[in-house]
C-alpha cells in the first residue's frame, strides 16, 4: 500500500472561479462544465421558484431526498459568474440548473385544483337551487384557487346574469374566452351580455364567433337574430325621433327592451318619448327608476327634469335640468330645455303683473310672446292660453276669449279654469247651450255648490232662451220702466196692425198678424208685475195657469187704445212709426 507522503500532495478539486498559480507566474480561472462534475446537484426546473437573484424556494418533500445542508447551501451561494478567454462571459454557475431569461412555470397544487372543484361543484348546487348569491359566492371561491380555468369565470357570468348584473357578467364572459377562445358558452354568454346592455352590433360578433366554433348551435343562431332585430327596432326608432312621431318609437323600444333589458339608451328614449306625449307619470317612473341605479346619469336627469318642465313645475325641473348639466356640460337636450323653461317662467310671470296691475294690452302681449318660446309645453301653455282669453274678456273681445279658451282646453281637457273662463263667455254672447255644456263638465268633475249654481244658471238661461223674447219683441230693456212698456207696444202694436197691411199680399198678412199677436203677448206679461216677475224668474207661464193659445191681441189692443168701436185705420189716421 503506497503512503500519502510517496503519493504526493493531495489534488482537491478547486472551487468554482478559484485562481491557481501556474508556471510563470500567470493565474488562471478553473473552468467548469469542461470534464469536471459540478459541486451542486442538479435540482430540476420545475422546483424553482423566483428569478436568478432569488434564493430557490425548494418545496416540500424535496428535502427527503436532498441534505438539509446542501439544501441550505443552495439559498447561500450567490450566482457565479465565470470568464472566458478575452474576459467574455462564457457561462453563469447555475447554467445546469436554470436557463438564462426563462420564466419558470408555475406548478399547479392538485389540492388545489380539488379544492376549487368543490367550490364550482357547490356554486353549481346553489345554482340549481336559484340561491345565485351563494352560487356566486361559490364561484368566486373556485376562481381565487384556480384563477385561469375559463369555465369558473364562466359560471360566475352566468350567475350575475341571472342577478341582473350583466355589466358585471360581461367581464367575466369576456375573461372565460381570453383564456380559452374556443369556450363556445363564454362567447354565447359574452354575446347575451353585450345584447342585454344594449351593444347589438358587439353582440353579433359573439354570437358569430360562437356559430364560427359550433355552427350548428341552436342557441347561437336565434340570438344572433335576436341581436339583428335590436339593430333594426334601433334604426326605425332614429328615424322615427326625427319625424317626432314617439308613439312609434315607444313601440320600437319596448320590442328592443324585451331582448336588451339592461339597455339604459333604450329606457332614456322610451322615457324621452313619453314625456312627449304626455304620459308623465310613466316617464318619470322609468327616469327614477334608472337615477335609482346611477344617480349621477345625466340622461336620466333630463328625463326627470322634463316631466316636471312639462307638468308646469318649472322651478323644479331648472333644478333638474343644471343637475344634468353638472354632471355632462355638453348635455345639448338639457342645455335647450333649461333655456326655454327660465324664459317661460320670466315671460309668464311679467305677464301676471301686467294684468294685475290693469295693462291688458301690455299682458296680452307677454302672454303671446311667451306662447311662442315652446310649442311642446302643453300644460304651461294651456295656462298662457286661458291667461290671454282673461285678458280679451276684460278688452270685450269676447269671440277672441272663446278662441283662446277653447285652444287651452284641446291642449288640456282637464282644465277647469278654462272652461269656467269660455263659458262665462258663451254667457255674454247669450250661447246658452254652448255654456251649459261647459259648466255640466265642469260639475262633472268638481262637484262643487258653486259649480252646480253655475249649472242652474246657465240651464235656466237657456230655458228663457227657448220660449218667446217678449222684451225682443217690444224692443225694450229688461229693466224697462211701465211706461217705457206702453209706449213701445203702442207704438209696435200699431205697426203690426192687420188693418195697415190690408193690401198687402196673404202672406206678408199672415206674419204681420203673428207679430201683432205677439205684441199683445209681451204688453199683457210685461205690464203685469206678477206676470213680470215670474217670466223674469224662467217659470213656465203655461204651468201656471196662463195659457196664452187663448190669448186675443185685438181685446189688448181696443182696450189700450180705447172706444166700443176699437181703433180704425180709417178716417185719414196716420201711423208714424
Amino acid at each position: 500500500m503506497v503512503s500519502e507522503a510517496a503519493r504526493g500532495p493531495r489534488h482537491r478539486l478547486p472551487l468554482k472561479g478559484t485562481p491557481q498559480k501556474l508556471s510563470g507566474g500567470r493565474d488562471r480561472t478553473t473552468k467548469v462544465n469542461q470534464g469536471q462534475r459540478p459541486i451542486r446537484p442538479r435540482l430540476s426546473a420545475p422546483y424553482l421558484r423566483g428569478s436568478r437573484s432569488t434564493p430557490a424556494e425548494v418545496p416540500p418533500g424535496v428535502g427527503r431526498t436532498m441534505g438539509g445542508a446542501v439544501r441550505r447551501a443552495l439559498h447561500r451561494l450567490p450566482p457565479t459568474r465565470l470568464s472566458g478567454p478575452g474576459g467574455k462571459m462564457a457561462a453563469t454557475a447555475e447554467c445546469d440548473v436554470v436557463m438564462a431569461g426563462t420564466e419558470p412555470e408555475l406548478l399547479e397544487d392538485e389540492d388545489s385544483k380539488r379544492e376549487a372543484e368543490s367550490f364550482k361543484e357547490q356554486g353549481n348546487a346553489y345554482y340549481a337551487k336559484k340561491d345565485y348569491n351563494e352560487a356566486y359566492n361559490y364561484y368566486t371561491k373556485a376562481i381565487d384557487m384556480c384563477p385561469k380555468n375559463a369555465s369558473y369565470y364562466g359560471n360566475r357570468a352566468a350567475t350575475l346574469m341571472m342577478l341582473g348584473r350583466f355589466r358585471e357578467a360581461l367581464g367575466d364572459a369576456q375573461q372565460s374566452v381570453r383564456l380559452d377562445d374556443s369556450f363556445v358558452r363564454g362567447h354565447l354568454r359574452e354575446g347575451k351580455c353585450h345584447l342585454s346592455l344594449g351593444n347589438a352590433m358587439a353582440a353579433c360578433r359573439s354570437f358569430q364567433r360562437a356559430l364560427e366554433l359550433d355552427h350548428k348551435n341552436a342557441q347561437a343562431q336565434q340570438e344572433f337574430k335576436n341581436a339583428n332585430a335590436v339593430m333594426e327596432y334601433e334604426k326605425i326608432a332614429e328615424m322615427d325621433f326625427e319625424k317626432r312621431d314617439f308613439r312609434k318609437v315607444v313601440f320600437c323600444m319596448d320590442r328592443a327592451l324585451e331582448f336588451a333589458p339592461a339597455c339604459h339608451r333604450f329606457k332614456i328614449l322610451k322615457a324621452e318619448c313619453l314625456a312627449m306625449l304626455g304620459r308623465y307619470p310613466e316617464a318619470q317612473f322609468v327616469a327614477s327608476d334608472i337615477l335609482r341605479m346611477d344617480s349621477t346619469n345625466a340622461d336620466a336627469l333630463y328625463v326627470r327634469g322634463l316631466c316636471l318642465y312639462y307638468e308646469d313645475c318649472i322651478e323644479k325641473a331648472v333644478q333638474f335640468f343644471v343637475q344634468a348639466l353638472r354632471m355632462a356640460p355638453d348635455h345639448e337636450k338639457a342645455c335647450i330645455a333649461c333655456r326655454n323653461a327660465k324664459a317661460l317662467k320670466a315671460k309668464k310671470e311679467d305677464g301676471n303683473k301686467a294684468f294685475k296691475e290693469g295693462n291688458y294690452k301690455l299682458a296680452y302681449e307677454l302672454y303671446t310672446e311667451a306662447l311662442g318660446i315652446d310649442p311642446n309645453n302643453i300644460k304651461t301653455n294651456a295656462k298662457l292660453y286661458c291667461n290671454r282669453g282673461t285678458v280679451n274678456s276684460k278688452l270685450r273681445k269676447l269671440d277672441d276669449a272663446i278662441e283662446d279658451c277653447t285652444n287651452a282646453v284641446k291642449l288640456d281637457d282637464t282644465y277647469i279654469k278654462a272652461y269656467l273662463r269660455r263659458a262665462q263667455c258663451y254667457m255674454d254672447t247669450e250661447q246658452f247651450e254652448e255654456a251649459v255644456r261647459d259648466y255640466e263638465k265642469v260639475y262633472q268633475t268638481e262637484k262643487t255648490k258653486e259649480h252646480k249654481q253655475l249649472l242652474k244658471n246657465a240651464q235656466l238661461e237657456l230655458k228663457k232662451s227657448k220660449r218667446k223674447d217678449y222684451y225682443k219683441i217690444l224692443g225694450v230693456d229688461k229693466n224697462a220702466s211701465e211706461d217705457e212698456i206702453k209706449k213701445a207696444y203702442r207704438k209696435r202694436a200699431l205697426m203690426h196692425h192687420p188693418d195697415r197691411h190690408s193690401g198687402a199680399s196673404a202672406e206678408v198678412q199672415k206674419e204681420e198678424e203673428k207679430k201683432f199677436k205677439e205684441v199683445g203677448e209681451a204688453f199683457t206679461i210685461l205690464s203685469d208685475p206678477k206676470k213680470k216677475t215670474r217670466y223674469d224668474s224662467g217659470q213656465d207661464l203655461d204651468e201656471e195657469g196662463m195659457n196664452m193659445g187663448d190669448f186675443d191681441a185685438n181685446n189688448i189692443f181696443k182696450a189700450f187704445f180705447g172706444g166700443p168701436g176699437g181703433f180704425s185705420f180709417e178716417g185719414g189716421y196716420a201711423y208714424c212709426p
